[in-house]
């Protein structure tokens, strides 16, 4: 009885350690594919500090544009950073169209429904996904009242 009782723990320990062995292969395969994955992302600097966009398999990463001009309008710069962006899409082989997410940073929240006015009808007949918020004391980063970035596809 106690031989047959350790042939089973035995064999139960032999497969719990067959299933690790098999998660450190499974990890570290993964890890193999991360760092091949890795090898897909494109970037195109704009700047020296940040590029204006990246590119991840069949999706795109857009940095933040901002409308660092006058007049200071929040319609004007809402206009301004739309335009950017499809700029920056199309060099990037997608479209306004193909946007998934929005994320909008008000310098002032009071702007909210200006900007809704310019955003409105911009990302084709499905719109993306979008957060709003309005930033901290201080303001969006070089004096512009709306900043924004997304991810779209390809």
């Amino acid at each position: 009885m106690k031989t047959e009782r350790r042939s089973a723990l035995k064999k139960m320990f032999a497969s719990v350690l067959g299933l690790a062995g098999a998660g450190v292969a499974a990890k570290a395969a993964s890890s193999v594919a991360k760092e091949k994955e890795a090898d897909n992302i494109t970037s195109f600097q704009r700047a020296p500090m940040f590029s204006g966009h990246t590119k991840y398999g069949n999706l795109i990463f857009i940095s933040g544009k901002g409308a660092h001009v006058e007049p200071f309008t929040i319609k004007n710069h809402t206009e301004i950073v739309l335009k950017e962006m499809e700029d920056e899409l199309i060099k990037a082989g997608s479209s306004m169209d193909k946007v998934l997410k929005v994320n909008v940073y008000l310098d002032d929240i009071k702007d909210y429904q200006g900007m809704n006015e310019v955003y409105a009808g911009r990302f084709g007949s499905k719109p993306p996904v979008r957060t709003t918020v309005a930033v901290a004391k201080g303001g969006v980063p070089g004096n512009s009242l709306v900043e924004m970035d997304c991810i779209a596809y390809i």
